[in-house]
């Protein structure tokens, strides 16, 4: 008989997420994950309209993860970083930066969040500053770059040992 590990609470950040596609694909993610919460901010659209309606565009790639995981969100990213860290959470942006970490080297505290910014241009220089981790996945083709769901899901399985 072994005892149970230490149970961690892993959030997500998603912060200005322009593709529903992606949103969906990160919640179906994070729901095989075990992440216990996601926020969504800045223009990341939600699982819910401006009206409380369900988003067909995005339960159509969550396939029902949406219903499953807890989201909340918030406009601004900046002061939900704040709280997490004064509430304990170790944070970790998925970037490509010169003050990167490997993603495989990444150890987890008891609180940790993850988050990953626009298709485009990543998460803004603001924003990595407020991480305690810059967890980097090496790259070998000419592009250099992953789809931020794609991203996210090769970090969450390996670093959460799953």
């Amino acid at each position: 008989m072994h005892s149970d590990p230490v149970m961690k609470e892993n959030i997500i950040i998603l912060h200005n997420i322009r593709s529903v596609e992606n949103v969906g694909a990160m919640f179906r993610t994070a729901d095989a994950a075990g992440i216990n919460k996601i926020y969504l901010t800045g223009y990341t659209p939600t699982p819910l309209d401006r009206f409380g309606r369900k988003r067909k565009d995005i339960a159509k790639s969550a396939l029902g993860a949406e219903e499953y995981v807890t989201w909340e969100y918030k406009k601004n990213v900046l002061p939900t970083i704040s709280k997490l860290k004064r509430d304990g959470h170790q944070i970790i942006g998925i970037e490509q930066d010169k003050k990167f970490v490997d993603y495989r080297k990444v150890k987890l505290k008891s609180k940790n969040a993850f988050i990953v910014g626009t298709e485009v241009s990543g998460i803004p220089k603001n924003i990595l500053k407020q991480c305690h981790i810059i967890a980097e996945i090496p790259m070998h083709g000419k592009k250099e770059s992953l789809n931020v769901s794609v991203a996210l899901g090769i970090v969450l399985f390996r670093v959460c040992n799953l």
